[in-house]
């Protein structure tokens, strides 16, 4: 199986009242997505399964891919990682499967994934993880495919 963890760009501060969940994209956020999400097409099979946290500035960036996604409730901003991976069906799905949320949830749920411990790690705003599990059940076929950052991505 293949999970994608990929961080939503760049997001405007909340405004005076406005929820958390209602935070846009800023025009260079709106840019990390398109070039990220071009780069992502690129690579991903046509069956992966896309789903996005509910919060705007996530939509925003799964816009940016130009493919239908599902809006999951469990991957909202404070999910907790395993979470994130029952989401994904991780390690179980036949499918690919890319994760759109937040900081610091993706980190730790890569943390998660690469260590099997309860870590602190931090992934870059509009960047992706990509982890390829070859064998279901057996971490050790475990690895870290790619990581990609936005500003790397060649127009």
């Amino acid at each position: 199986m293949d999970l994608i963890l990929w961080r939503h760009a760049e997001a405007e501060d909340a405004a005076p009242g406005q929820s958390d969940l209602e935070r846009a994209l800023t025009a260079k956020g709106q840019k990390q997505a398109r070039r990220m999400g071009q780069w992502l097409d690129s690579q991903l099979p046509d069956s992966c399964r896309i789903l996005s946290s509910p919060a705007l500035r996530t939509l925003q960036t799964a816009d940016g891919l130009g493919r239908k996604y599902k809006i999951h409730a469990d991957l909202a901003p404070g999910a907790d990682p395993a979470d994130i991976l029952k989401a994904a069906n991780w390690p179980a799905a036949r499918e690919t499967v890319l994760i759109i949320g937040h900081q610091p949830t993706l980190g730790q749920a890569a943390a998660l994934l690469m260590t099997g411990d309860d870590s602190e790690w931090d992934i870059k705003k509009a960047s992706a993880w990509w982890f390829s599990q070859r064998e279901p059940g057996n971490p050790d076929s475990l690895y870290l495919k790619a990581v990609m950052a936005a500003d790397l991505v060649v127009k």
